[in-house]
């Protein structure tokens, strides 16, 4: 069955290494369309997007705004134009969430302090910064009693399910399983997509020339879009490293991530293998495939730092 459809995809005109990038593209497409609910969710249920830094979401955002352009104008592959396209509604509805809950949350902030100094009394001025020294060092507050006065569980389980209710004894294979359906779905949903007609070529399409100024425009903003990429990570990873923590982040948002990224390049290299196309392709196998570094970088921020010593007891987290 396998055989029959790859030859009726070549009978209609696409090549072995169109129908691969349009599968890979179809598994990247399948994870990015699913990368937003695991922090979503998180967010819902903490009430709160502490975890996640603005300007790795900012940055992350201009990347595919400019990945977008750059695809539009160089004729890249249908896959990686649709991507970059769903990329940008992903970032803004990520984005607007994470804005909704750090309003909320300083307006909440500001209530509690305006209600904090009215019922003062002249009697006990000491009793409030013993209070507030007791959620941890400075920025910790917040995301503190955000989560505290929500859930009971203790912060380390929450870092390492990413979920605030359930526990999971083991995220990292539960999660791993969760990425392999989303590579069955994927290829499943790519063979059905093409036996309706999704992936037929039209008569008379054909790619602005290397040396059009279109092309070169291209270019230029697939390698800012690279740069984005490669620079967005940073703020978040800077984060974790300074709050030692990675509280408030969905695991499995990275996971598929990672899924997305790698897959959305293999999409690309694989589309053709003419010198002068993976030339052209060079800035998205850059801002793909080089956030695999980064990811992995938060994926060890992940293991050290669930690891805590049991100094956060009581509810008190020290490293914050």
């Amino acid at each position: 069955m396998e055989t029959s459809l790859f030859d009726t995809a070549l009978t209609h005109g696409l090549s072995i290494n169109e129908m691969l990038s349009g599968i890979f593209g179809s598994i990247s497409l399948t994870a990015w369309i699913c990368l937003l609910l695991p922090q979503l969710i998180t967010n819902y249920k903490a009430k709160s997007a502490e975890g996640l830094s603005m300007a790795f979401l900012a940055v992350w955002l201009f990347g595919d705004i400019a990945n977008l352009s750059g695809a539009l104008v160089t004729g890249l592959a249908p896959t990686a134009t649709a991507l970059a396209g769903y990329f940008c509604i992903s970032d803004i509805i990520l984005i607007s969430q994470s804005l909704y809950y750090n309003t909320i949350n300083a307006r909440k902030a500001r209530q509690r302090t305006r209600s904090t100094e009215t019922n003062a009394t002249e009697d006990e001025p000491l009793l409030q910064p013993r209070r507030r020294s007791s959620s941890g060092l400075p920025g910790s507050h917040r995301r503190h009693s955000i989560h505290h006065s929500e859930s009971g569980l203790d912060p380390i389980k929450r870092i390492v399910t990413g979920e605030d209710e359930t526990p999971d004894s083991n995220p990292w294979l539960h999660n791993a399983l969760s990425v392999a359906a989303i590579y069955i779905v994927g290829a499943a949903g790519w063979f059905v997509s093409y036996k309706v007609g999704a992936w037929d070529k039209p008569d008379d399409f054909e790619e602005p020339s290397a040396e059009s100024p279109v092309a070169v425009l291209g270019l230029v903003l697939g390698y800012a879009s690279a740069v984005c990429y490669l620079c967005a990570r940073l703020p978040q990873i800077a984060k974790n490293y300074r709050e030692k923590s990675c509280e408030g982040l969905a695991l499995l948002f990275f996971l598929l991530s990672l899924t997305g990224n790698l897959t959305y390049g293999l999409s690309v290299f694989s589309y053709s293998p003419e010198p002068a196309y993976i030339i052209k392709a060079i800035p998205w196998l850059l801002g793909s495939l080089g956030t695999i570094v980064e990811d992995c970088i938060i994926f060890y921020q992940f293991r050290i730092y669930s690891k805590s010593p049991q100094s956060k007891s009581n509810g008190v987290d020290d490293t914050a």
